[in-house]
């Protein structure tokens, strides 16, 4: 098999060689025409298994991200390692409706989560991110213990962000990547945190 592809590349190769020396324009819209055509399968190629870019379609981030970010994620990171708190993860949608969530990792699998008037505590000590500004509320939650493969998520606007205080528990099935970086608009660019 792999020697018939040879033979038929090599048959190519050779048909747009003679082509050059008949017809300059069609061997360079056959050789355009290529070029895109591997782009293209590499750049799907790279979506679907490496990284995708990804759209904040709310406030519940801010002022990590603002709305209308674009921010590039990670997609092969937890086929290799477990999520870890305090990253920015991609998701599917609790409500089923085909959107994905972005939002921040709080709580893991088999810990207690809490959270009193407003402060957050797994296995009642108190989590901080150092460097991540977080706008908090009053919220009242738990203690609560967290299911084996679910993870608690929360937007870092507190007050302002639909979340696993709402719609309950991420399944890990359900994580499509690790945030990385914001790339547009360009005034945002940064890397995550």
């Amino acid at each position: 098999m792999i020697q018939t592809i040879r033979e038929r590349y090599q048959k190519w190769k050779d048909y747009k060689q003679s082509l050059k020396q008949v017809s300059l324009l069609r061997y360079s819209l056959i050789e355009t025409s290529e070029s895109i055509i591997v782009a293209l399968a590499a750049a799907l190629f790279i979506r679907q298994f490496f990284f995708q870019s990804s759209y904040v379609f709310s406030g519940s981030m801010i002022p990590t991200m603002q709305i209308r970010d674009r921010l590039v994620v990670n997609k092969m990171i937890y086929h290799f390692r477990a999520p870890h708190r305090g990253e920015i993860v991609l998701f599917d949608s609790p409500y089923g409706d085909d959107k994905e969530f972005v939002k921040r990792l709080i709580g893991l699998p088999g810990e207690t989560l809490e959270i009193k008037d407003g402060q957050t505590y797994i296995n009642d000590k108190p989590i901080f991110f150092p460097g991540v500004i977080v706008r908090y509320d009053w919220t009242q939650l738990g203690p609560i213990e967290i299911p084996e493969d679910k993870f608690f998520v929360m937007g870092d606007n507190r007050a302002n962000s639909a979340d696993s205080r709402a719609w309950g528990f991420v399944d890990r099935d359900d994580f499509i990547g690790k945030g990385m970086i914001t790339f547009w608009p360009i005034s945002n660019i940064k890397v995550l945190r």
